[in-house]
Protein backbone atom coordinates (compact mmCIF):
# COMPACT_ATOMS: atom_id res chain seq x y z
CA UNK A 1 0.00 0.00 0.00
CA UNK A 2 1.20 3.59 -0.93
CA UNK A 3 1.68 6.44 1.79
CA UNK A 4 0.29 9.70 0.87
CA UNK A 5 3.98 11.03 0.73
CA UNK A 6 4.63 8.31 -2.52
CA UNK A 7 1.01 9.34 -3.92
CA UNK A 8 2.36 12.83 -3.85
CA UNK A 9 5.88 11.91 -5.05
CA UNK A 10 4.16 10.35 -7.88
CA UNK A 11 1.98 13.33 -8.72
CA UNK A 12 4.68 15.79 -8.71
CA UNK A 13 6.09 13.56 -11.28
CA UNK A 14 3.37 13.73 -13.47
CA UNK A 15 3.05 17.25 -13.64
CA UNK A 16 6.64 17.47 -14.23
CA UNK A 17 6.44 15.50 -17.28
CA UNK A 18 3.03 17.33 -18.22
CA UNK A 19 5.28 20.63 -17.92
CA UNK A 20 7.90 19.04 -20.24
CA UNK A 21 5.57 18.48 -23.02
CA UNK A 22 6.46 21.55 -25.37
CA UNK A 23 4.09 20.97 -28.23
CA UNK A 24 0.67 19.05 -29.07
CA UNK A 25 -1.92 17.99 -30.74
CA UNK A 26 -5.46 16.37 -30.78
CA UNK A 27 -6.30 14.52 -34.20
CA UNK A 28 -4.76 12.02 -36.21
CA UNK A 29 -2.60 11.35 -39.31
CA UNK A 30 -4.70 10.00 -42.31
CA UNK A 31 -2.93 8.68 -45.58
CA UNK A 32 -4.97 9.73 -48.86
CA UNK A 33 -4.60 7.83 -52.08
CA UNK A 34 -6.46 10.19 -55.31
CA UNK A 35 -7.43 8.24 -58.14
CA UNK A 36 -5.51 9.63 -61.15
CA UNK A 37 -7.00 8.94 -65.03
CA UNK A 38 -4.04 9.28 -67.40
CA UNK A 39 -4.24 9.52 -71.11
CA UNK A 40 -5.10 6.24 -72.61
CA UNK A 41 -6.07 3.58 -70.03
CA UNK A 42 -9.62 3.18 -68.67
CA UNK A 43 -9.01 2.45 -65.04
CA UNK A 44 -7.61 5.22 -62.75
CA UNK A 45 -4.53 5.21 -61.03
CA UNK A 46 -3.74 5.21 -57.31
CA UNK A 47 -1.42 8.55 -56.74
CA UNK A 48 -0.13 8.98 -52.93
CA UNK A 49 0.17 8.48 -50.18
CA UNK A 50 -0.77 12.52 -49.03
CA UNK A 51 -0.28 13.12 -45.54
CA UNK A 52 -3.41 14.44 -43.54
CA UNK A 53 -3.95 15.81 -40.24
CA UNK A 54 -7.64 15.62 -39.02
CA UNK A 55 -9.17 16.67 -35.90
CA UNK A 56 -12.89 16.88 -34.95
CA UNK A 57 -13.97 20.27 -32.97
CA UNK A 58 -17.02 19.70 -31.04
CA UNK A 59 -17.83 23.38 -30.63
CA UNK A 60 -17.97 23.90 -34.55
CA UNK A 61 -19.68 20.46 -35.07
CA UNK A 62 -17.38 19.61 -37.78
CA UNK A 63 -13.93 18.17 -38.66
CA UNK A 64 -10.98 20.17 -39.71
CA UNK A 65 -8.38 18.60 -41.88
CA UNK A 66 -5.48 20.33 -43.60
CA UNK A 67 -2.43 18.87 -46.15
CA UNK A 68 0.95 17.97 -44.22
CA UNK A 69 2.85 18.79 -47.64
CA UNK A 70 6.35 18.82 -46.41
CA UNK A 71 8.22 15.53 -44.67
CA UNK A 72 8.77 18.11 -41.79
CA UNK A 73 4.95 19.09 -41.78
CA UNK A 74 4.26 15.33 -41.26
CA UNK A 75 7.36 14.43 -38.45
CA UNK A 76 6.38 17.45 -36.70
CA UNK A 77 3.04 16.61 -36.64
CA UNK A 78 3.38 12.33 -35.70
CA UNK A 79 5.31 13.86 -32.53
CA UNK A 80 2.74 16.69 -31.88
CA UNK A 81 -0.43 13.23 -31.79
CA UNK A 82 2.17 11.22 -30.07
CA UNK A 83 2.74 13.65 -27.19
CA UNK A 84 -0.93 14.03 -27.03
CA UNK A 85 -2.02 11.03 -26.12
CA UNK A 86 1.07 10.87 -23.58
CA UNK A 87 -0.52 13.52 -22.23
CA UNK A 88 -3.82 12.04 -22.24
CA UNK A 89 -2.32 9.04 -20.34
CA UNK A 90 -0.79 11.17 -17.64
CA UNK A 91 -3.96 12.77 -17.20
CA UNK A 92 -5.58 9.76 -16.26
CA UNK A 93 -2.47 8.76 -13.97
CA UNK A 94 -2.85 12.15 -12.59
CA UNK A 95 -6.68 11.27 -11.86
CA UNK A 96 -5.97 7.60 -10.32
CA UNK A 97 -3.31 9.11 -8.35
CA UNK A 98 -5.20 12.29 -6.72
CA UNK A 99 -8.42 9.76 -6.49
CA UNK A 100 -6.36 7.25 -4.40
CA UNK A 101 -4.72 10.17 -2.32
CA UNK A 102 -8.08 11.49 -1.31
CA UNK A 103 -9.05 7.98 0.00
CA UNK A 104 -6.06 7.68 2.03
CA UNK A 105 -6.44 11.55 3.53
CA UNK A 106 -10.41 10.28 4.44
CA UNK A 107 -9.85 6.98 5.20
CA UNK A 108 -9.51 7.22 9.24
CA UNK A 109 -12.20 10.11 10.06
CA UNK A 110 -15.11 9.67 7.48
CA UNK A 111 -15.36 5.47 7.98
CA UNK A 112 -17.45 5.75 10.81
CA UNK A 113 -19.83 8.37 9.46
CA UNK A 114 -20.19 6.06 6.20
CA UNK A 115 -21.70 3.85 8.30
CA UNK A 116 -24.70 5.69 9.04
CA UNK A 117 -27.24 6.16 6.89
CA UNK A 118 -30.27 8.68 6.05
CA UNK A 119 -33.41 7.89 7.86
CA UNK A 120 -36.50 8.65 6.75
CA UNK A 121 -39.02 11.28 8.79
CA UNK A 122 -41.40 8.68 8.89
CA UNK A 123 -39.43 5.83 10.11
CA UNK A 124 -38.34 7.91 12.99
CA UNK A 125 -41.60 8.90 14.07
CA UNK A 126 -42.53 4.96 13.64
CA UNK A 127 -45.02 5.30 11.35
Amino acid sequence: MESIQELEAKRDALLGEMRSIRSMRRGTINEQYLPILLKGRKQAVKRGPYYVFSRYEGGQRQTLSWRLTTPGELEQARQDVAAYKRFVTLCQEFERLTERLGELERAPGELAGEKKRFRSPSRRSGR
